[in-house]
This record gives structure tokens, C-alpha cells and sequence, in this order.
């Protein structure tokens, strides 16, 4: 993104990529569909040590405008839940549109050959790519995190800003699978059922689908979550969000005969239903359990507590949470405060977004930052 727009504001701009294929990371998204923005794209969707940092390059570069960029290539898409956006056929088709705005601005890409050495004096950088040796006045780190590294992905980011003297805002998986063990181990008997609920991490909170894996937990839910939990923490899941506080009181009166566990499985898949009962210890008819038991399993049940003790790492998460410090960086341009001519954009920087597209709008808004000034 932002070697297209730099190239077609007339400057000469050389991507290196160490990956044999360009956009390895967009093809794999969405389910092979790209799920390229969120209409919904907005600074409070987003985790930063700073929070306002993302605000100037998400007002400059909208959903919109990537949506245009979209249409002008005459990609069609569709709306999924929460204003997540989808190709109708494949992720190919956003790589092969950024790459066709990087053929407009006569880009070179340099695929499948590694980096060697970065240096920095006279006002120019020279990165080693290979057996060659590139030179110019701005240098831009739009290397990712170090999230799916089966697919190439390293920390390297943050070892190039380090080099140049900005901090890194210590790095963690997000968007990633929570992990049970002690007592909570039963619940991975539990693996492949999934349910609606409400997740609470601190003050974060998201309504969607949680899915019990034999490691744990996942789901869109988990997985937004999973950004703002912190080793040692309970997160809370209300199981049953459709559910008035009096809810099993009020079917004991209507139905006393119906065992509790058949009643949990009217809103629970059959499963889980039985498990909760059982943990719980509400085995029997309505009529047999006390007004002040039902009422106590019912607030169990709206604020369920789950301590995790860990994730799934970076193999399974979707981005990194972290990264290069915001506060060396210029929100307008993103280029550094210290050392001039150098960038950092995407990922690689301390900004991630929640899932359904928020992260790539991030990467196509701070993109187009940097070219605006490169």
C-alpha cells in the first residue's frame, strides 16, 4: 500500500520481501477471502499504549476510500456481520490489486531473497537484500509481528528499531486461542461446541460465538478478548445473555417437572447444557431445587469465570499486540522523531485492531500516512 502510493507520487521505491511470494499473509485471511476493512473502523477499536495515535491516519485514509480503491478494480465483496467486508471470490484479488497500483507507480519487488545488513550514514540507508545492496533517503519498516511464523513472519521489526534507537512496547500474541488447564481441563471435553456469549476481560466486553477447543478456549469472542487479557487474569462469560436475571425461577413456577439441565439445553447446545449442570450440581427437577439455588446458578451462569493459563502463542494468533513504541513515531507521517527518512508502518508498530478487518484498514491507512510524506 504504501509503495503504490509513494510510486505514483513520482517516487522510486524498492519493496523487499523476504517471502518467494508477495502478500503470503493477505492470501491466508478470511478464510481465503480477505476480509479487507471494517466500515466500522475507529480509533476506540483499537489497543496502543497511546490511544490517540491511530486517530490521524484513520481519519485521512477511511474504510471508505480503501472500498473505492476496491471498486475502481472492480473487485466485488459483500458485508458480513459487524461490518466486516469480504471479497466474493479471493483474497488473489486484493494482492493482485495492490500490486497492480504498484505496477502504476513502476515499484520494484525484490521476492524470496533474505536481508542481510541495515545501515544508516550521510543521510541514506543501505539495506543488503541478497547479493545486492540498495541505497535511498527513506526507510520504511513494514515487516509485520512475529504472529504465524509458518508463514515467515519474524520479529524482525523490532530488532531494526531497536538498532535505530526507538523502544518496543514488549510484544504478545493477539487474537489467539485462550488455553484452560487445572479443574477447567473437563471443559475441553467440550471441544467443537460453540455458543453465543458475552466475554468480559477487565473493561473490555464483546458479544459473539465462543468455541470450546481440547486446548480450550476460541472463537470470535475469545479471540477479541484475548487482546486485552493479561497472564493471571479471569475473564468472565455470560453463557446465557438473552437470559432475564429471575430466568429459572420463573420456569420452576411454569414448568417444575422439567430437570435443570434440560432447561439449559433449550438456550445451550445439549453438551454443555450437561456439563454446567454438573459442575453447577443442579441435577434434578425444578420442583426439587431451592428458589435461592436456581437464583445462585443463574448469576453463575451470566458471569461464568475462567482463569486461562495461557494462549495457543504466535503459531495460532492472527496479529501481535505491541511492538515499536508510538511515542518515537510522528501519528501524521509515521516517520520516526529521531532518525529522519525512517518509517514504521502496520503491525510492526504498538496499534492492533480487534478482528474483521480492523488490523488491515490500520496497515492501508498508516501505509498511505507515510507515502503522503516519502
Amino acid at each position: 500500500m504504501c509503495a503504490g502510493v509513494a510510486g505514483q507520487r513520482g517516487r522510486r521505491v524498492l519493496v523487499i520481501d523476504h517471502a518467494g511470494q508477495a502478500g503470503k499473509k493477505i492470501l491466508i485471511s478470511g478464510g481465503g477471502r480477505c476480509n479487507f476493512t471494517n466500515v466500522n473502523a475507529a480509533p476506540d477499536r483499537y489497543l496502543s499504549a497511546n490511544p490517540h495515535f491511530m486517530k490521524s491516519a484513520l481519519r485521512r485514509y477511511t474504510a471508505q476510500d480503501f472500498i473505492d480503491l476496491v471498486d475502481r478494480h472492480r473487485i466485488a465483496w459483500h458485508e458480513k456481520t459487524l461490518g466486516q467486508l469480504f471479497c466474493d471470490g479471493s483474497a488473489r484479488q486484493i494482492v493482485h490489486m495492490l500490486m497492480e497500483e504498484c505496477a502504476k507507480g513502476a515499484v520494484r519487488i525484490s521476492l524470496g531473497r533474505p536481508i542481510g545488513d541495515v545501515e544508516h550514514s550521510d543521510g541514506r540507508f543501505r539495506v543488503t537484500y541478497g547479493d545486492e545492496v540498495a541505497a535511498a533517503p527513506a526507510l520504511v519498516i513494514a515487516t509485520g509481528g512475529p504472529s504465524i511464523p509458518k508463514m515467515g513472519a519474524t520479529g524482525f521489526a523490532y530488532d531494526l528499531a531497536r538498532r535505530f534507537g526507538l523502544k518496543v512496547v514488549e510484544p504478545r500474541p493477539a487474537l489467539v486461542p485462550l488455553t484452560l488447564g487445572g479443574d477447567e481441563v473437563l471443559f475441553r471435553s467440550l471441544s467443537g461446541v460453540a455458543t453465543e456469549v458475552v466475554v468480559k476481560a477487565g473493561k473490555a466486553s464483546f458479544r459473539e460465538a465462543a468455541l470450546f477447543t481440547h486446548k480450550g478456549l476460541s472463537g470470535p469472542a475469545i479471540l477479541q478478548v484475548s487482546s486485552y487479557w493479561r497472564h493471571g487474569q479471569e475473564i468472565g462469560i455470560d453463557l446465557l445473555p438473552e437470559r432475564e436475571p429471575n430466568w429459572a425461577v420463573e420456569a420452576k413456577r411454569a414448568r417444575p417437572r422439567t430437570h435443570f439441565h434440560t432447561l439449559l439445553s433449550e438456550a445451550l447446545p445439549d453438551r454443555l447444557a450437561e456439563t454446567l449442570a454438573k459442575r453447577i450440581g443442579l441435577w434434578s427437577e425444578l420442583a426439587n431445587l431451592p428458589d435461592r439455588k436456581l437464583e445462585e446458578a443463574g448469576r453463575r451462569l451470566a458471569d461464568w469465570r475462567f482463569t486461562p493459563n495461557g494462549t495457543e502463542g504466535y503459531a495460532k494468533a492472527e496479529v501481535t499486540a505491541g511492538g515499536i513504541s508510538t511515542d518515537g513515531l510522528s501519528s501524521q507521517t509515521m516517520e520516526s522523531k529521531t532518525v529522519s527518512g525512517l518509517y514504521a508502518i502496520g503491525e510492526a508498530v504498538d496499534v492492533t485492531g480487534w478482528l474483521g478487518g480492523y488490523n488491515f484498514q490500520w496497515a492501508w491507512a498508516s501505509g498511505w500516512a507515510a507515502a503522503q510524506v516519502l
